[in-house]
């Protein structure tokens, strides 16, 4: 019975201190804080009611990162995703995500992940519809990633969005004059 105890004594130490050097290890991988995306500032888009204007969001990947792409190769990767909350009367179209970069990594060097790195442009569509008082609105949203280097990823993070659109009146339709006759009546 006293040699059954020391060995389960040992192994839980053992296992202890193999749990110890896993979270070291796990902690060395990633050290400090998970990298940031930025986005460029968006100058003021000119949107005409009842007719959709696509703008162009610029965001920059830190050099050494990259994220998954929109659409990854694999279920268990985190997608790139924009999340838009839109004012009531300006309805979200289209958004239009670049395709990814196909690279492969020193951790899977036999697979291709679909990544950004460096800079990448997300394309959305804003539709201002006719009952939209003309007038500046801002567009807030959020872009949902995973940052990882060569070895490791980082915990997801969401980077705020936000841009303004100013509103404007359609032009007025135009009316062709009926046929005028080419008499004259009196």
């Amino acid at each position: 019975m006293t040699i059954h105890r020391k060995s389960w004594r040992g192994a839980t130490c053992s296992f202890a201190v193999a749990l110890l050097v896993a979270a070291e290890l796990a902690s060395a991988q990633t050290p400090g804080k998970a990298p940031s995306l930025t986005m460029v500032a968006v100058p003021l888009t000119t949107a005409q009611r009842a007719k959709a204007t696509m703008v162009d969001l610029n965001f920059r990947v830190p050099a050494g990162y990259h994220i998954n792409s929109n659409t990854p190769k694999s279920e268990f990767l985190i997608p790139t995703a924009l999340k838009m909350d839109l004012p009531t009367d300006i309805i979200l179209g289209k958004i239009e995500y670049p395709a990814g970069e196909d690279t492969s990594f020193p951790f899977s060097p036999d697979e291709k992940l679909s990544v950004y790195s460096g800079d990448f442009t997300i394309a959305v569509a804003v539709h201002p519809l006719h009952a939209v008082v003309p007038g500046k609105y801002v567009m807030h949203g959020v872009l949902r990633y995973q940052a990882c280097d060569n070895a490791a990823c980082y915990p997801p993070k969401a980077l705020p969005v936000s841009f303004e659109v100013k509103v404007v009146k359609e032009p007025p339709a135009h009316h062709a004059n009926p046929a005028q006759s080419p008499h004259i009546h009196n």
